[in-house]
Parts: C-alpha cells; sequence; structure tokens
C-alpha cells in the first residue's frame, strides 16, 4: 500500500498559510482539538507549527502576549521543515518519520501539499495487517532461513484447510532464524496443526487465542 492510498487529501486537512498570525493559528488548532498542522506558502509545504513551538518561541522571546500572537506568523517559527513523505512512498516509511508529531505532510516531488497521514491512520494500518480486529489463534513460531520453508509452512495451513487472518515475520537475533507470527482462524485441529508444525523443524513458541 502506498501512502497516497491512506492520506487525508488536502481539501479535508487543517493547515495554516505562511501568513497567518499566531492567534489565529492557535484558535485553530483549539476549535479542532488538534496539536499541530502543516504550514503552506502557498501550495508549497513548508514546515509545521504546534502548540509546543507557540509556546516554546513565546517563551524564548520578550514580546507580550498579545504583541506576540498577534504580530508573529506561523511562517516565522515554523520548523521540521523535512518532516514530509512523498504519496508514491509506501506506508511502512511513514511511521519513523513521525518525529513527535501526529501528522505527517504528504507532498509531491515538487513540495507541493498533497494532504496528510496521521499516526493513528498507520496504526490502524498495521492493526489490519496483523489482524488485531479479528478473532483467531495466534501462533508464535521460529523458522531456520532457508529456501522454500514459507512454502512448507503454506502447504501445512493448506492440508488442515486453515484460513489465515495474518502473517507476519520478523528478525531474529540469531541471523540464521526468523521469527513468524501466524494468526488463524480457530479450529478444533490446531494441536494437531502445531504438532505438524514443530515436525516439519519451525520451533512453536506461544499459542495463544486473541
Amino acid at each position: 500500500m502506498f501512502v497516497k492510498g491512506i492520506m487525508k487529501p488536502s481539501h479535508k486537512s487543517y493547515t495554516a498559510r505562511s501568513a497567518d498570525p499566531l492567534n489565529t493559528v492557535l484558535e485553530m488548532l483549539n476549535q479542532h482539538d488538534i496539536d499541530s498542522v502543516p504550514v503552506l506558502d502557498g501550495k508549497i509545504f513548508k514546515g509545521m507549527v504546534s502548540k509546543e513551538t507557540i509556546y516554546r518561541s513565546f517563551f524564548n522571546g520578550n514580546q507580550s502576549k498579545e504583541q506576540f500572537l498577534s504580530q508573529t506568523t506561523a511562517g516565522d517559527i515554523a520548523d521540521h521543515e523535512d518532516l514530509y513523505i512523498h504519496d508514491e512512498e509506501v506506508f511502512e516509511r511513514t511511521l519513523p518519520s513521525f518525529k513527535g508529531f501526529p501528522v505527517l505532510a504528504v507532498v509531491n516531488e515538487n513540495k507541493e501539499f498533497l494532504g496528510l497521514v496521521t499516526r493513528y491512520d498507520v496504526i490502524e494500518q498495521f492493526e489490519s495487517a496483523f489482524g488485531v480486529k479479528r478473532a483467531g489463534i495466534r501462533i508464535a513460531f521460529t523458522s531456520e532461513e532457508s529456501a522454500g520453508r514459507i512454502e512448507r509452512l503454506g502447504d501445512i495451513i493448506q492440508s488442515y484447510h486453515g484460513n489465515i487472518i495474518s502473517l507476519a515475520t520478523f528478525d531474529e537475533t540469531d541471523k540464521l532464524a526468523r521469527r513468524i507470527v501466524l494468526k488463524i482462524e480457530k479450529k478444533d485441529n490446531i494441536d494437531t496443526f502445531t504438532k505438524k508444525l514443530e515436525k516439519s523443524g519451525f520451533r512453536i513458541l506461544s499459542v495463544k487465542e486473541v
């Protein structure tokens, strides 16, 4: 899945213009109960502004609160101009890119703002990948790193007529092994199924109904 498939389009995103005074920006943040927004100069993404950056800039200055909020613009204090991702990136790349902000700007090759991805959107996608919202049996096991192991696992699942909810693999500390987390629908043959896995060289770590 690509970022453009999960992003909120620009016309549905809350943003600030570079020339907006901070009192206007802060009012928008409070009104919509959000912490931060992208700052745009026309269509071009210039950075992020948040409640934290507004408060920090005020306390680091020497203006009165009224002067600061009315005379300082979003463009004056916008930072994290690198806090964006391209719409053609795969969505997995979003999670390490948030850098403490709950939203991430999506831009094209000219840095024109296309929309937003929220941390919540990304977490939802990971939940979907792991089948979090579907009941089933979660089986964690390790496998040696060798050709044909996933194919062998597929053969075993097929022979027991298992319906896969999710399948994920992870690197193990031991580079010769790989950890696999399989979630399948609950059936009466789970014990037989796990024993077949062990006989085929998969080391069972846990079996849990979730």
